[in-house]
């Protein structure tokens, strides 16, 4: 047995050392060509050094986990047949302290998890036929230009999980062969132009976790034969799609665990030979817009999951993808993935969609087709979030064909926080999806009312097709109330969001805001800033559930100098949204939104104790709004003039109380 430390032979009656295990054992070659090795197994016997009298006929020796720190090269000399030496885990802080000048034969040499720091010029003389070689997860912070000189045969290398900083294309123009190439977890920044030209011959190329937070153009050049490529856990907020034309053979594509936000149109386009590509554990990754995915005609499997904030892919975000089969998009913030989705992939054969808020209404209604032969990976998972009579219902077990074809937008409430602070300069970008039948149209409304409509670009803004809007070089003028609106024939929702600049939330002069002093049962109070120059104000409102139906928004006129306003008649425990629309002299008009919910009912005595501080707020709210300037002129033989703002508080509190 492996586990037995019993002496044992080899061949020709040679026994075994004390402690170590000696076996035929199979072995694979670098190449993964199957063979029987004579194995002498020493690991984790914690000596100080090698044994002695080892059988010469032995081609495995493995001595991992012990406490060797200086290798003599008569110790290991007379072992002509050595193919595999394993030192991983032994106390080596030079590569001067072992000496392995005589083992013409030895294959694979793995040095991994010990101390060094530095591989000076020629580190490993007279291993010219060496084809594996492993120095992870040790100390190296600095690499001579010709530390691999000799090793002209190299096919794998593993540098990953060390202290570089950089990486030297000069490293590898004594490498020819190499095919394995794993240099992550080292904190590298940046992989400059052509860093591995020299590499023609590399067919598996792993960069994960280097603080990787941008690929240039030519940072690929020459890797001609490059067929598996890993950026997983780096700091990528865009696709290299530049540099991922560099590599038209790839086949094997993962990006996941970075900063993505998008997935924007193109990222992916004309790579003929991929089959598989890796988008899972993007913590910032909320949409996938059209025709992200073009033109890759044999990719098989797209793998998008566990992505927290990813609610939305177009319905037009894949395109001529003839052969995928496998299509992962479990464990996202999915709502429902759209028909044209899915038709546009002929050889669908899988899908997975668990585990994600699927509203089940008419956009998700193609699961139960009677055409439709895809098989859903763990169906039993597969379940409705909303609405609320259908929750924790089977996906297909629904009754779609009694629904109406068409169904409101509904904006994920994980496409973008309720609230955002940023500094002075800074470049944000705030994310609106939804999906609905009719397509919705998507807009925004900024702090000062101004309507943004898709492709606008007006001075520091930018809104994109899919709704997301950018601002460019932030200032406290961009502060406050951000809001989306997303519509069609049936109805419309609206999400905000406050922008805060350098830990403040100014109000300007032209800035519009919608304010919930008050949240009740059946009414909610709101309160805005006077403005002047107003020729009318209206407010509308409406209840999410019923904001389907236009003819149930209800509208008010605001008298003129009315800065609050008390909506009744409103239902416990409802999710309602408002808007303040707000006409001016010069004909502009400003709009601000805000949505609440309503609270549950309480019982009649538990009323009386809110009303007193119901009162307290509007009267300090309208005395603010209505006072004279600070810098008013007041003597005194001087006036004060009183503030009407406290007259309408307590009329408003008697007309409501």
């Amino acid at each position: 047995a492996t586990g037995m430390k019993s002496p044992l032979t080899v061949c020709c009656g040679v026994k075994c050392p004390p402690q170590c295990v000696c076996q035929i054992r199979p072995w694979y070659t670098p190449r993964s060509v199957y063979r029987e090795a004579a194995t002498v197994d020493c690991n984790d016997l914690f000596i100080p050094a090698v044994p002695q009298d080892l059988p010469e006929g032995t081609q495995t020796l493995l001595l991992q986990s012990n406490n060797i720190a200086r290798l003599e090269q008569s110790e290991l000399g007379y072992l002509r047949n050595l193919s595999e030496l394993d030192l991983s885990q032994n106390s080596f802080s030079d590569v001067r302290d072992f000496s392995l000048r005589s083992m013409p034969q030895l294959l694979s040499l793995h040095l991994e998890e010990n101390r060094l720091s530095q591989l000076p010029d020629s580190s490993f003389p007279g291993l010219g036929n060496l084809q594996e070689l492993y120095l992870n997860h040790n100390q190296l912070r600095s690499i001579a230009p010709r530390a691999f000189a000799g090793l002209g045969s190299l096919l794998r290398l593993h540098l990953n999980s060390n202290l570089l900083r950089a990486v030297d294309s000069r490293w590898f123009q004594t490498l020819p062969s190499l095919e394995i190439l794993m240099i992550g977890g080292n904190k590298v920044d940046v992989i400059l132009d052509m860093n591995f030209r020299p590499l023609a011959n590399l067919r598996s190329l792993v960069l994960a976790g280097m603080n990787l937070r941008e690929i240039s153009d030519y940072a690929l050049e020459g890797l001609r034969s490059l067929e598996s490529l890993s950026f997983y856990d780096n700091k990528l907020v865009d696709v290299p799609k530049r540099a991922l034309q560099q590599v038209p053979g790839l086949k094997f594509l993962d990006l996941n665990k970075n900063p993505l936000q998008r997935v924007k149109q193109s990222d992916f386009t004309n790579m003929l030979h991929l089959k598989e590509l890796g988008l899972n554990n993007m913590e910032e990754l909320v949409s996938i817009d059209q025709f992200a995915l073009i033109n890759l005609p044999e990719l098989t499997k797209l793998d998008v999951t566990n992505n927290p904030k990813l609610s939305f892919i177009h319905p037009n975000a894949f395109h001529h993808l003839p052969q995928l089969e496998t299509l992962m998009l479990n464990n996202n913030a999915l709502s429902a993935l759209h028909k044209q989705t899915v038709e546009s992939l002929p050889n669908l054969q899988e899908i997975s969609i668990h585990s994600n808020p699927i509203r089940c209404d008419c956009v998700i209604r193609w699961v139960n087709s009677t055409e439709n032969h895809i098989r859903f990976i763990e169906p039993q998972s597969t379940l409705c979030a909303e609405p609320l009579e259908l929750q924790r219902r089977h996906i297909r077990d629904v009754p779609f064909r009694e629904m109406t074809d068409q169904c409101l937008p509904l904006i994920s409430t994980k496409s973008f926080p309720s609230r955002l602070e940023a500094a002075d300069g800074d470049n944000i970008s705030l994310h609106c999806r939804a999906l609905a039948e009719p397509d919705p149209e998507i807009y925004w409304v900024t702090p000062l009312g101004v309507k943004l409509l898709p492709y606008t670009e007006e001075g520091r803004y930018r809104v994109h097709p899919e709704g997301t809007l950018e601002i460019r070089g932030l200032s406290a003028r961009e502060a406050g109330l951000y809001t989306c609106v997303a519509h069609n024939l049936v109805g419309a929702d609206i999400k905000s969001i406050s922008i805060v600049v350098n830990h403040s939330f100014p109000l300007s002069e032209d800035s519009l805001e919608l304010v919930v002093v008050d949240v009740q049962a059946y009414h909610v109070l709101l309160a805005w800033k006077p403005h002047l120059n107003t020729i009318s104000s209206n407010l509308t409102w409406s209840s999410f559930l019923l904001s389907s139906n236009l003819d149930m928004t209800n509208v008010a006129r605001i008298p003129m100098g009315t800065h609050t306003y008390n909506i009744t008649r409103l239902h416990q425990d409802t999710e309602y949204w408002a808007c303040l629309h707000v006409a001016f002299v010069d004909l502009q008009t400003k709009v601000a939104c805000v949505s609440t919910r309503t609270k549950e009912a309480a019982p009649r005595y538990l009323l009386l104790e809110g009303r007193r501080s119901i009162l307290m707020v509007l009267v300090l709210y309208t005395a603010a709004a209505s006072a004279p300037p600070l810098d008013t002129p007041w003597s005194g033989n001087t006036k004060r003039p009183f503030p009407l703002g406290y007259i309408s508080s307590l009329f408003l509190f008697w007309v409501v109380f």
